[in-house]
């Protein structure tokens, strides 16, 4: 991943000021063209106005499009949408909704990491966490990586309703919090692990909690594996990306039943 810092030895000030020049130096360039080639206005008449605003928004057109042919070539080179917000002065979250899409799995768009093979169907990911913060940072996480049937319910029973509603896909993984609501997420894993239509899933714990008798318990219930959530936000985004990378690409699936 690239870092941080940019080429631009300048504030943001500073860049704000010297485009703004340029960008009114050019409209007002091209609005004196066509203005010497129409007949002169008279007094009053708001049609240079309309005419620079004209030119004005067409300029904003185009230097959005410019943004976004940027920011697809920062992901294809890389870049996250940390770093692509970063360089416009916005949050992961405001790049993410301003370009959607940016690493989604085709041969035209750009991924953050790369796939190994391209699946023959979306992958189907449940979700069993009760905060909504982690949820969201789960979910745009996981959007990077690719195309993903993301499902989330908040606690151990709901899982299991999902589970076992005939109507549902069969998950490819489940990412598993521990402090949940109704049934929590220990609980729950003893349950997928000694069911026989379950337990081939693979389960990620993915928590808070780094208690010795946590991380103990869940691999004698037979997780998969047991993350701590980072802190740090993109900590935490590559934490899931990594879980994602090594279950969804890496590792080879059971055939579903």
């Amino acid at each position: 991943m690239p870092g941080k810092n940019f080429a631009l030895r300048t504030t943001p000030e500073e860049t704000a000021a010297v485009a703004d020049a340029a960008v009114g130096q050019l409209a007002r360039r091209l609005a004196q063209q066509l203005l010497e080639e129409a007949p002169p206005a008279p007094t009053g008449d708001p049609a240079p106005a309309l005419s620079l605003l004209h030119l004005l928004d067409q300029l904003q057109q185009a230097a959005e499009r410019l943004q976004r042919s940027a920011a697809l070539a920062a992901a294809r080179a890389g870049a996250g949408y940390p770093q692509i917000g970063s360089a416009c002065g916005m949050t992961r979250q405001g790049a993410r909704r301003r370009w959607p899409g940016l690493f989604q799995h085709s041969d035209e768009a750009p991924m953050e990491h790369p796939m190994m093979t391209t699946p023959a169907r979306p992958f189907d990911v449940l979700l069993v966490e009760d905060d909504m913060a982690d949820a969201m940072l789960i979910e745009e996480a996981l959007s990077e990586r690719g195309t993903r049937n993301l499902v989330q319910v908040t606690d151990g029973l709901a899982a299991l309703e999902h589970l076992r509603d005939p109507g549902s896909a069969r998950p490819d993984l489940i990412v598993l919090d521990l402090n949940m609501p109704r049934m929590n997420g220990r609980d729950l894993l003893k349950v997928l692990k000694t069911d026989e239509d379950l337990q081939t899933i693979p389960v990620v714990v993915l928590t808070t909690s780094t208690a010795p008798d946590d991380v103990a318990g869940a691999y004698t219930s037979h997780a998969n594996a047991y993350v701590a959530k980072p802190v740090n936000l993109e900590e935490f985004e590559k934490a899931v990306q990594s879980i994602d990378a090594f279950y969804l690409d890496t590792a080879i699936h059971p055939p579903r039943t």
